[in-house]
């Protein structure tokens, strides 16, 4: 229920500059993509109780694809929220239903945990329709709040910058390396915080490691299934927000844990990088949630089966593929790729199932809009770029086949070093092609 009449707040046009919300000392700028809604909607929230919906406030501006307004008196902690008015039609690719309330895209900061209900999705579970059908239920009490972010200081400089030829790598879990270590103060354990803490430090530079790979750390949802098995999603490859760290690895301090754990490995000489899912998101497929990007534009966001939009191109294997072909799409990762290099301070991505963020309207090409923006973008040309080099689509392995600067993990040489080592006959031909670097994947630029 709405109890505040949208005439006290003092709106303005704002800008359609940055996407996302920004807090500029006398109010809040909001922008949001969508080249199909009729309208738009900001809905409010009591900060105390989070969970009372105090107003709707209509944008009252539209440049080009993007919704923008400025609201007056505004701050840091605004809880927020969108809804998104337009056709619901699924066999045109549409999915409109303004009773789901959206997550911004652009979110800095979560309150309150998803809740799998039926009003989440935007069709009724007993119609023989399944997803043609139309849920009018409201999820306001299902799902987390967006949250106005207080601006972050600048990252210090201050980068390891370890030379390819000298990285070793460890890929960890962000939880799983601390959760059970004697030597991390219990209170940090399973959080970024112990991530950080002096004794595994110590452990990874005895190691002689140079660079930590931490698997997912944006914000992710455990899928229903597990939920209903008693299991959560432990490994983090399931993405609802691309700005946010996971809240279940964060303390009191919120992502400036982030920050701070991210300045102890520099301080011990060790780079950051992130496993990073761009490839698809928790909405899953036409039978998912409606949380944020389906609601939005799912036409735009999403790529769609040309013969019947109704159905997702599901290159990812998990129900949904982002269109990263789309100009604002493309935008969307950007911007969430070069927020955690320059504010979160991370020194590199790897691309989980790059494949599918290399595919155009003909397939994968290694001149894409994406890795063509990566290679000549000023600040991520920079940092380390790893690609796992496959997805589930067609002709969907591409070892061999990513463009520099990328790097790419090579299951070649991960196959051959174990049949080798196992004793499979036949095999020392290909461990001297994988000790000579797999010249004959990669040695052509």
């Amino acid at each position: 229920m709405v109890h505040e009449s949208p005439s006290r707040w003092g709106v303005s046009a704002g800008s359609a500059d940055r996407l996302g919300a920004h807090w500029d000392g006398a109010g809040v700028n909001f922008a949001v993509f969508s080249a199909n809604a009729d309208r738009i909607e900001l809905c409010l929230f009591d900060t105390a109780a989070g969970a009372r919906e105090t107003v709707r406030i209509p944008f009252p501006e539209r440049s080009g694809d993007i919704w923008h307004m400025h609201v007056e008196g505004l701050g840091p902690g605004t809880l927020y929220g969108f809804r998104a008015h337009g056709p619901y039609a699924p066999e045109q690719g549409h999915r409109f239903n303004p009773n789901k309330l959206l997550l911004d895209p652009y979110a800095r900061q979560l309150a309150g945990r998803f809740r799998w209900h039926e009003s989440v999705h935007g069709y009724t579970f007993s119609s023989r329709d399944r997803d043609l059908s139309f849920h009018s239920g409201d999820s306001a009490g299902s799902v987390p709040r967006s949250v106005v972010a207080a601006p972050p200081g600048p990252f210090e400089p201050g980068r390891p910058c370890v030379p390819w030829e000298r990285a070793v790598l460890y890929e960890a879990h962000p939880r799983g390396l601390t959760m059970n270590c004697p030597c991390v103060p219990e209170r940090n354990r399973g959080r970024l915080a112990g991530l950080a803490s002096d004794a595994i430090l110590a452990h990874l530079s005895r190691l002689g490691i140079t660079s930590i790979q931490l698997m997912p750390v944006q914000a992710f949802l455990d899928e229903a299934i597990l939920l209903e098995r008693g299991l959560r999603n432990y490994w983090g490859y399931n993405p609802i927000g691309y700005f946010v760290p996971e809240p279940r690895y964060l303390g009191p301090d919120g992502a400036e844990e982030f920050r701070s754990m991210v300045r102890r490995f520099h301080e011990a000489g060790i780079e950051v990088i992130l496993d990073v899912v761009y490839n698809h998101t928790a909405e899953g497929n036409e039978l998912g949630p409606t949380l944020s990007y389906r609601g939005l534009d799912n036409a735009s966001y999403y790529a769609l089966q040309d013969d019947n939009p109704r159905f997702y191109a599901n290159y990812s294997g998990c129900g949904n593929t982002l269109n990263v072909a789309h100009p604002f799409v493309l935008r969307l990762i950007l911007d969430s790729l070069r927020f955690w290099a320059e504010v979160m301070g991370v020194d590199g991505f790897r691309f989980d199932l790059a494949t599918a963020l290399g595919r155009e309207q003909q397939g994968f090409d290694a001149e894409s809009g994406f890795l063509n923006a990566l290679r000549q973008d000023p600040v991520l040309s920079r940092l380390k770029l790893i690609a796992e080099p496959w997805d589930l689509g067609p002709e969907g392995y591409r070892l061999g086949g990513f463009p520099p600067p990328f790097a790419e993990w090579n299951d070649r040489c991960r196959d051959s070093v174990r049949r080798f080592w196992r004793g499979d006959p036949g095999r020392a031909a290909s461990i001297a092609s994988r000790i000579l670097a797999s010249a004959d994947l990669f040695d052509r630029s």
